[in-house]
């Protein structure tokens, strides 16, 4: 059952002006550590990882059905990936709340994240589905 459908699409451009005007402090205030380990791994393409994550981000926050607002806050969505390398997004705090008030009783959630980029542009969608709980350690990955 589909809980929630979001996309975003983004200029990488305005992305790696943020990162020029408020480097660190940019960075620290919308991404995780585990987001920002994986941008930081890129040097040729940092601003295009950190876009996709961004647009990630916003997808996620429209499944939700909040946006960015309601307690949900940049942070607490990150993007993860499974052991398949599969991207998916972890919630916690006001996102994962609002998660678990739009997830029926007896099924578990899980985002289905895709993301893309050609420069200049970085895009992302996201589906929150709610499926019969199972017992792999990659869907408790997909809610931690």
């Amino acid at each position: 059952m589909i809980l929630g459908i979001g996309s975003d699409l983004i200029d990488i451009r305005r992305i790696e002006q943020s990162l020029e005007r408020f480097g660190d402090r940019f960075v620290q205030r919308l991404f995780t550590e585990i987001e920002q380990a994986r941008a930081e791994r890129r040097a040729h393409a940092r601003a295009a990882s950190y876009a996709k994550r961004f647009a990630a981000k916003e997808a996620c926050a429209k499944a939700l059905g909040t946006g960015l607002k309601q307690g949900v806050y940049w942070r607490d969505m990150g993007v993860v990936n499974l052991r398949t390398g599969q991207p998916t997004m972890a919630l916690t705090g006001g996102a994962a709340a609002r998660l678990a008030a739009i997830t029926p009783p007896g099924l578990a959630p899980v985002i289905h994240v895709s993301l893309t980029d050609d420069y200049p542009l970085a895009q992302s969608f996201v589906v929150i589905s709610a499926e019969r709980p199972t017992h792999s350690a990659d869907s408790a990955a997909r809610t931690a």
